[in-house]
């Protein structure tokens, strides 16, 4: 049995066992002085001799670890101190059961310290050797009774046995409940390790979904209102006759709005999501369906046509649907296998998610919020918005037991406008 010796409950369990080793020794004592014994002297002096090794053992050993310590027994070194587990505690045992058989010998009154060396024993030596002291100990104390009364009762057995016996359950009792505390603790700990996870990775969501929406209300009106002033005044600076005095301003003017254009592109390429930032739409599309794991699930990305470079936010709005659409088969179909594939056409951009997972009926009420679900996720809703936000549809095709296929499908912006942009 493993020692957790200095915590509170085990602190008053050993106190407990000093009361008691002393106020049997104290007993035997007693009774012999008490009947006049011609061995009187000898018992006192055996019956001090135990009481000093006892008291000696007992005060090295709680001298070792600081209080409130829990360590375990392999940390005390053999021969340094009374610890168990310890050739020094075995030999310190040892020792006391070689006085308390002198005793034996001496005193019937004796056999009673029986019973707390039970439990030094199962405390100071290993289960395969505790148990076989007990047995030993119990059947010295009942023959010590036959021996000093003459005489064999079912007391002299049922004693002895019925305190070993319960020696025994209590010192394996408490050991699994201190190893099912031991278990509840190391749960615990791993439970505020993974809340702790959890609300960094809710503070990380957070501040994406900021830098994305940011990035959206920049790229909607700043970035489009500077396109469209430097298209303006491009267009007031050709229709002015060359020498015109207003010419150097609105020449100016125009290069302003550029720059600024340009920073505030700079402002919207910074906020779009780390899987954009290094390289595109296509690698991030592909770094998804890698990183995308399921016992059983399959993932295969593919793209149909010619890519064309797109703004931010439909890069972004695309990547969010493969994101939310995956995650769905993943968490809720069931799906063995999915695929996503990016379409390049002459006047649109399409991304299809599709999996053979359990399906659902899209006309149900609970369905299209099964995305969101209470754990901040993108739903079918927040697609939809995205999607026409940016002139696009969205569409969900599937059936119970039939698995899902989700489309967006985005027109291509123009040359000089949104795709300048």
């Amino acid at each position: 049995m493993d020692s957790r010796s200095h915590t509170h409950v085990t602190a008053a369990l050993r106190l407990c066992l000093h009361a008691l080793l002393a106020g049997l020794l104290a007993l035997v004592v007693v009774r012999a002085v008490g009947e006049g014994a011609a061995d009187t002297a000898a018992v006192v002096v055996v019956t001090l001799l135990t009481a000093a090794l006892y008291a000696a053992g007992a005060a090295r050993s709680s001298s070792v670890q600081p209080k409130d310590s829990v360590q375990p027994t392999d940390s005390a070194r053999p021969g340094t101190s009374v610890q168990p587990g310890t050739r020094a505690g075995a030999w310190w045992l040892g020792g006391l059961w070689v006085l308390w058989a002198a005793l034996l010998v001496l005193s019937p009154d004796a056999l009673w310290v029986a019973f707390p060396l039970y439990f030094l024993q199962l405390h100071f030596l290993p289960m395969r050797w505790a148990l076989p002291a007990v047995v030993v100990t119990a059947a010295a104390a009942i023959t010590s009774f036959v021996v000093h009364r003459q005489e064999i009762e079912p007391g002299a057995f049922i004693g002895p046995l019925i305190g070993a016996a319960v020696a025994v359950a209590t010192v394996l009792g408490y050991d699994a409940l201190f190893r099912e505390s031991e278990r509840r603790r190391e749960l615990i700990v791993e439970l505020v390790a993974t809340r702790a996870d959890l609300a960094e990775a809710e503070r990380t969501a957070g501040t994406l979904a900021e830098r994305e929406r940011l990035a959206r209300e920049i790229h909607d009106t700043l970035a489009q209102g500077l396109s469209s002033i430097q298209l303006l005044l491009r267009a007031a600076e050709r229709s002015l006759p060359e020498n015109a005095p207003a010419t150097p301003h609105v020449r100016a003017a125009r290069e302003a709005a550029q720059a600024n254009l340009a920073e505030a592109r700079s402002f919207v390429r910074a906020l779009t999501p780390p899987d954009l930032e290094h390289g595109s739409l296509a690698a991030a599309l592909e770094r998804l369906c890698a990183r995308t794991t399921a016992p059983e699930l399959t993932v295969r990305f593919a793209v149909s046509g010619t890519p064309v470079e797109l703004p931010t936010p439909y890069e972004v709005a695309l990547l969010r649907t493969a994101q939310s659409a995956l995650a769905n088969a993943v968490r809720h179909a069931e799906a063995r296998r999915a695929e996503i594939t990016l379409s390049f056409m002459d006047t649109s951009v399409a991304l299809d998610v599709v999996d053979d997972g359990r399906g659902f009926d899209p006309s149900g009420a609970p369905v299209p919020e099964r995305g969101t679900g209470g754990d901040g996720g993108f739903g079918l809703p927040a697609m939809r918005a995205r999607a026409g936000s940016l002139g696009g549809a969205l569409s969900v095709e599937s059936a119970p037991g039939q698995g899902t296929a989700v489309a967006l499908t985005l027109p291509l912006p123009d040359t000089e406008g949104g795709r300048a942009a």
